[in-house]
């Protein structure tokens, strides 16, 4: 017995030692916005349950709208309405930058569990679109390896597929809304129900490239010169819809 106590007595000293340091502040964003991973993992790599995506890495546009139409009520969930509420929009612009500037491994993706015709008709729809229900492929506007593209546009890969139905389902139902036009709600509805399904199980199978960062826009053709006159280069191809954006606040505002 006493020599148990002798052996306890190291081990309680230094946890009260420990319970006396005071916690450092780093006065530092990755610190400010530890509530923020509590949630959405580790750096915010994703929460373990799969119900809380994935925020490192995504343009920062997209995480800074996402945080206003939870603060401003188009989008619905208590603990973030209530961790936002009393923040100004250029304090949300720091923390949506802070997250787009992590550059964290992605994990591998679970297995499918669709059949193979399933998964293919999703691969169909989220590459090519369907033209007959006037869908366009989710490449032509998250870009063409589905990694997003800046400033606005979030990835599609690495996203479970409870999370990634759960969201088309808010916008098909209007729980979830962006600024007009709201391009996402008007596709979600356009969706039939075993099309989506197959699309979400498709994507959330499908595995990230080596480069998994959101691209930068294409920059607008070239004219091409023959002989001594310039030839007008062809015009870029427009976007399939028009998708509302918030405009950053300016960089000097007060936080």
């Amino acid at each position: 017995m006493r020599g148990l106590r002798l052996l306890l007595l190291p081990l309680a000293l230094l946890c009260a030692a420990a319970a006396a340091a005071p916690i450092r502040f780093q006065n530092s964003m990755a610190q400010r916005t530890l509530a923020c991973t509590s949630c959405h993992g580790s750096e915010g790599r994703a929460g373990p349950d799969g119900y809380y995506p994935r925020i490192a890495g995504k343009p920062a546009g997209y995480l800074y709208n996402q945080l206003l139409h939870f603060r401003d009520g188009r989008r619905h969930y208590g603990l973030m309405t209530g961790l936002l509420d009393p923040l100004s929009d250029a304090y949300l612009h720091d923390i949506a930058r802070h997250f787009a500037s992590l550059d964290l491994p992605y994990p591998p993706p679970q297995p499918p569990t669709a059949p193979a015709e399933v998964l293919e008709r999703g691969r169909l729809i989220a590459l090519q679109g369907d033209a007959e229900r006037r869908i366009p492929a989710c490449a032509a506007c998250h870009g063409k390896a589905l990694t997003g593209v800046v400033p606005n546009t979030p990835g599609l890969l690495g996203l479970s597929r409870d999370y990634l139905n759960a969201q088309l389902g808010a916008w098909r139902t209007g729980q979830r809304r962006a600024l007009a036009p709201d391009c996402m709600a008007e596709i979600a509805r356009r969706l039939e129900p075993e099309d989506l399904s197959a699309v979400t199980a498709w994507l959330a199978a499908e595995r990230l490239p080596a480069n998994a960062k959101p691209v930068s826009p294409e920059p607008p053709p070239v004219a091409r010169k023959k002989g001594r006159r310039a030839q007008p280069a062809p015009a870029p191809e427009p976007p399939p819809m028009r998708c509302g954006a918030a405009t950053p606040p300016p960089a000097e505002a007060a936080r």
